[in-house]
């Protein structure tokens, strides 16, 4: 199918075109044309499907035109709210709606804290059709008065599971009391635990459900492979396996602030360029630090999971777990960032002892045995392994709380094209070209 196909009016076909986009992906061909005809969506999708686009096409085509709830005055009132989890993800966003709504008129405008607040109060003031916002900076600007929701003809609320994981559902929850009731609304999340489904059911009516890409598959390209290590000895397999220099760049996963910042120092004292992505970080040093490495000016960009929500590179070939996940969707989330479009991608994964039954949890989930690369200076035996393991079991390390786990997929995946990369820091070519998407971590660690 061509976006042609989908009745979208001349100007969004244009902008699609010169973005260089033909062909909608299955969650665009499925929720484009169900949007324009005014219906609830709920979406089930992971990142690299292209849940952005499938929602801000439709919207800006809609919003193209007088909206019912629009009762006019001196100001143009906000049409549609999209509330997302990151400041990352929501500027993301707002890059999406510029791009395809480029020969429109409709304002757009992203809102998020760790900035001053007066050039995004100016903007309001000026008037707003499209506000992309974060739960935070949203309820403070609306307690302030500077946000009236009364006028809100299409609300989207994006990555929803993670809204809970992060402790905003109930900003969520205040955010959606203030919205009219006739609305229509788009609901999108990576998995559904019980109470993202609870939630859904109470503010959607009569949805289409759309569900692609099951959380358990990842991209059949990706080349996975574990490297048993010793916990002190992953600095210094992480500095063995950058002295590849076909590794243009690499995203590398930590679980804490602290841990990507100290990985940060280990690589730049070997002169290796990186930089870290985490919550400490203002505004402004996170988006230097990901523009540097979009322009591949840094060739390590080090990132903990809620941090690296929505971001978006293209031509990603590697990912490293420097540390495993300890819930297995987030694993596949991380090594989803390459293999995109199409392209092949490499994931190279560290476990120590303690991290053992997290590599069984994330085996289970995506029904793969990931092979085991040895063919490196600080491989750990079979018996330290294990012994680790037991060790972190009866200090109740390994496993987190059952209650911290989101819900399993139902799905069975299909990850046949993993293959074993050979040698120890081997790459192949390729990438992930952009073509709208977004994603899902969990742990609030960030």
């Amino acid at each position: 199918m061509l976006f042609e196909e989908l009745n979208l009016i001349e100007p969004i076909l244009k902008a699609l075109q010169a973005e260089g986009y033909t062909n909608p992906t299955p969650i665009q061909e499925q929720s484009i044309p169900t949007i324009l005809t005014g219906r609830d969506l709920l979406g089930c999708a992971q990142t690299g499907t292209g849940k952005t686009a499938a929602f801000a096409i439709p919207m800006l085509q809609l919003l193209n035109k007088e909206h019912e709830n629009t009762k006019g005055g001196p100001r143009k009132p906000i049409k549609a709210l999209v509330l997302t989890p990151t400041r990352e993800l929501a500027i993301q966003i707002e890059e999406s709606f510029k791009a395809y709504g480029k020969n429109l008129s409709l304002r757009h405008l992203v809102i998020f804290g760790g900035v001053g607040q007066k050039g995004q109060t100016d903007a309001l003031h000026r008037g707003v059709d499209i506000l992309i916002a974060t739960p935070g900076r949203m309820l403070d600007l609306m307690n302030q008065g500077f946000i009236n929701l009364k006028d809100i003809e299409i609300f989207v609320l994006d990555e929803a599971d993670r809204m809970l994981d992060m402790g905003f559902i109930h900003d969520v929850k205040k955010t959606i009391a203030k919205l009219p009731a006739k609305r229509q609304t788009l609901f999108f999340s990576a998995t559904m635990p019980p109470e993202i489904q609870k939630l859904a059911d109470t503010i959607l009516t009569n949805p289409l459900k759309v569900e692609v890409a099951p959380v358990s598959s990842t991209a059949e390209k990706i080349e996975q492979s574990i490297y048993y290590v010793d916990k002190n000895d992953k600095k210094n397999l992480l500095i063995h396996i950058l002295k590849d220099k076909t590794i243009a760049t690499a995203l590398v996963f930590t679980r804490t602030k602290h841990g990507a910042d100290r990985i940060v120092k280990d690589l730049i004292k070997v002169g290796v360029k990186a930089e870290a992505i985490h919550g400490n970080k203002s505004q402004n040093a996170r988006q230097r630090a990901l523009s540097n490495f979009k322009s591949k000016i840094t060739r390590i960009l080090v990132a903990t999971d809620i941090a690296a929500r929505g971001i978006d590179i293209d031509e990603l070939t590697h990912v490293i777990n420097y540390e495993l996940p300890n819930v297995p969707e987030t694993y596949v989330h991380r090594i989803g960032r390459t293999g995109r479009a199409g392209n092949s991608g490499i994931s190279f994964s560290f476990c120590d002892g303690e991290e053992k039954e997290y590599l069984d949890d994330i085996e289970k989930l995506i029904a793969l045995k990931i092979p085991v690369q040895e063919d490196h200076p600080y491989a750990m035996s079979w018996q330290s392994l294990m012994s680790g393991a037991a060790a972190a079991k009866v200090k109740g390390k390994s496993k987190p709380s059952r209650g911290a786990r989101p819900e399993r997929t139902e799905h069975k995946p299909n990850l046949s094209g993993a293959r074993k990369p050979a040698g120890g820091g081997s790459s192949n070519s390729g990438g992930g070209n952009r073509r709208f998407n977004n994603s899902r971590p969990k742990a609030k660690t960030d």
